[in-house]
């Protein structure tokens, strides 16, 4: 009871609360949030409140890669739901080691650490490579390189890493051990590698930074340097893993293998999961006690994550992502190539950005309205993330809502 006032916050009663909440929420206003309220899923198609439909070109931000209430994965959770929802990891969990056993062998990691979100495999994965550095090798390296417009989560050493100044505001002093320079810059990178540094950190596809897509021969030279300097290659997949962008990890594009590498977002088709993976020989570092985590990997997240995984690689997604990704911007770039307001089309697999001559928003509620559902990455560009199974007739209406939005938005400037 708070207060000691009959179960209620300052003595309120539950009217009074009521009729308080009707004029300001009781959240925190941490969310700009669309004037819409979604309450049912299936495929590709979202319903609001009043029953109206959308084609869900977000995928709630690259989670749903199955579209959503996908039955395989639904059919599990509901056996594993009347079975055993929770115990902890001072016990074995199957399913655990089932995951993990279907990630490693699709990949190139040996071990996996389970854990809640994808800010949390970040975590996990900064600690394991300083963790490497000052217990195995015992070099007292604690650094990490990471990418202006970067975005790798939202705790205090993640939002740190990442290398976009606004997320940062208010919440100073921020953690040492982090330094940020441009992408594609192979001079600044090459100076900001001290004898401290422990890892670098990249995203292969810039998501939330305006979807940029890593060059290959600074991928290259990030693997050769971290060679030269004995460093961690720590791969960022949360938004990329899990098939997005027409391999099962965009890593595979760049034909590399990281140290570590984290996913999160798809690996669990929006049950909240996250992974942290890594070579066999980091095993030394991350030894009983030195990591932890109450709720990762508890048997119903593992339902999910088995069923999704299983029908990912099983249905080959990855490849019907690239297909379907090409298609897509074959669309786009034949549907804007007269189009000044479009400056670029580009992305990898189902992961595309429109970058536009203006900001975006206004077009996000225009397409609201219009039954399409998409979202902006920087202040110019359009998002655009569908699900894996998404038809080339649901690009081809989502293409269509898109190019009347921007000529209607372009004609209202003449």
């Amino acid at each position: 009871m708070a207060n000691g006032h009959n179960g209620t916050a300052g003595g309120a009663t539950v009217k009074e609360m009521a009729a308080g909440q009707a004029q300001e929420s009781a959240l925190f206003p941490t969310y700009a949030r669309y004037p819409l309220s979604l309450v049912k899923g299936e495929g590709s198609w979202l319903w609001d409140d009043q029953g109206k439909r959308y084609l869900d070109f977000m995928c709630g931000l690259a989670v749903t890669n199955l579209g959503h209430a996908p039955k395989a994965v639904a059919e599990r959770l509901k056996q594993q739901i009347d079975t055993l929802w929770h115990v902890s990891n001072l016990f074995h969990i199957p399913g655990q080691e089932q995951a993990a056993q279907l990630l490693t062998a699709n990949s190139c990691a040996d071990a996996v650490f389970f854990c809640n979100s994808g800010a949390e495999a970040n975590e996990a994965a900064i600690k394991l490579a300083r963790r490497y550095h000052q217990k195995v090798k015992q070099d007292g390296r604690y650094e990490v390189i990471t990418f202006t417009q970067s975005f790798h989560g939202r705790t205090l050493a993640t939002l740190t890493a990442t290398g976009q100044d606004k997320v940062k505001e208010g919440f100073l002093p921020l953690p040492a051990g982090f330094k940020s320079v441009p992408l594609h810059d192979k001079a600044a990178l090459k100076a900001a590698v001290s004898d401290v540094t422990a890892a670098i950190m990249l995203e292969m596809v810039q998501a939330e930074g305006g979807v940029y897509p890593v060059e290959a021969d600074f991928v290259d030279y990030i693997v050769e340097l971290c060679r030269e300097h004995g460093l961690l290659l720590i791969i960022d997949e949360i938004q990329t893993g899990m098939g997005r962008t027409g391999k099962l990890f965009a890593h595979e594009h760049y034909g590399i293998e990281p140290d570590i590498f984290t996913i999160a977002k798809g690996v669990g088709s929006g049950f909240s999961v996250g992974a942290m993976l890594g070579k066999g020989y980091l095993r030394e570092a991350f030894t009983a006690g030195s990591h932890g985590s109450t709720f990762g990997g508890t048997p119903l997240a593992m339902a999910a994550v088995n069923a999704t995984v299983e029908v990912i690689v099983g249905e080959n997604l990855a490849a019907r992502a690239a297909e379907m990704g090409e298609y897509f911007m074959e669309r786009l770039n034949s549907r804007f190539a007269n189009m000044p307001f479009v400056k670029e089309v580009r992305g990898k697999g189902l992961l595309i950005g429109v970058e536009c001559a203006e900001p975006v928003g206004e077009l996000v509620l225009a397409g609201q309205e219009k039954g399409l559902l998409f979202v902006t990455a920087g202040p110019n560009v359009i998002r655009f993330l569908p699900n894996l199974y998404v038809t080339k007739e649901e690009i081809d209406m989502a293409v269509g809502i898109v190019a009347e939005v921007i000529e209607a938005h372009t004609a209202a400037e003449k």
